[in-house]
């Protein structure tokens, strides 16, 4: 497990898209125990803020950097060990069940938890072994917050984390964001959707 993360730090970042400025001169903190939400219109930058977050876009003007117990970290490559992702995709192999995929994924993560538990508390028990290409949308969402919970990482980057859920589900992802930072670790969530969980909110519009 990767050592705790104090802070994540941005600092004058832009982001360009073919010929488009979607932001300039971004600059924010989001520290331990703290759940941001990212707002704004489509296209506003919100999925290309967390890409860049994680190391998937490079980063042509500022820098972004975690301060853990072990110092400053500004690589990229190294900043992506401190970070579980859940993007639009639910990163699932459709012919495996939830629990064959949580288990490929804590190999993968090198890390240890309880898969049953972990469906458990997202509400997946009765389908942990039905393959994945036979989940709803939501069944699949479930599946990759659990992933997320199993992941042990610091810094969670949430795109549209409320996507496809229902009322219960949605409620899920706030208590797992709750859990998470009451642990001390740092979110940070794009969504359109109101995020009861977050303690912070951050509007990202056109430049």
């Amino acid at each position: 497990m990767p050592p705790h993360i104090q802070a994540l730090t941005v600092s004058g970042l832009a982001c360009r898209r073919g010929h488009r400025v979607l932001f300039r001169e971004l600059s924010f903190a989001v520290r331990a125990g703290e759940v941001l939400a990212l707002e704004g219109a489509n296209g506003a930058g919100k999925t290309s803020l967390l890409r860049q977050i994680a190391g998937f876009l490079a980063v042509e003007m500022g820098g972004i950097a975690i301060t853990s117990d072990t110092g400053d970290i500004a690589d990229a490559e190294e900043r992506g060990a401190f970070i579980g992702w859940l993007g639009h995709h639910d990163g699932l192999k459709p012919q495996m069940s939830p629990r064959e995929n949580l288990a490929f994924y804590t190999g993968l993560y090198g890390t240890a938890g309880d898969i049953d538990a972990a469906l458990g508390e997202v509400g997946l028990s009765r389908a942990a072994d039905l393959p994945a290409q036979y989940l709803s949308a939501g069944q699949r969402r479930r599946a990759a917050l659990a992933r997320l919970i199993l992941s042990h990482r610091s810094l969670w980057l949430m795109d549209e984390p409320l996507a496809a859920l229902d009322a219960e589900g949605k409620a899920l992802v706030n208590a797992a964001l709750e859990a998470h930072r009451a642990n001390g670790g740092i979110a940070i969530a794009a969504t359109h959707e109101k995020l009861d969980a977050a303690t912070a909110t951050m509007r990202l519009g056109a430049a």
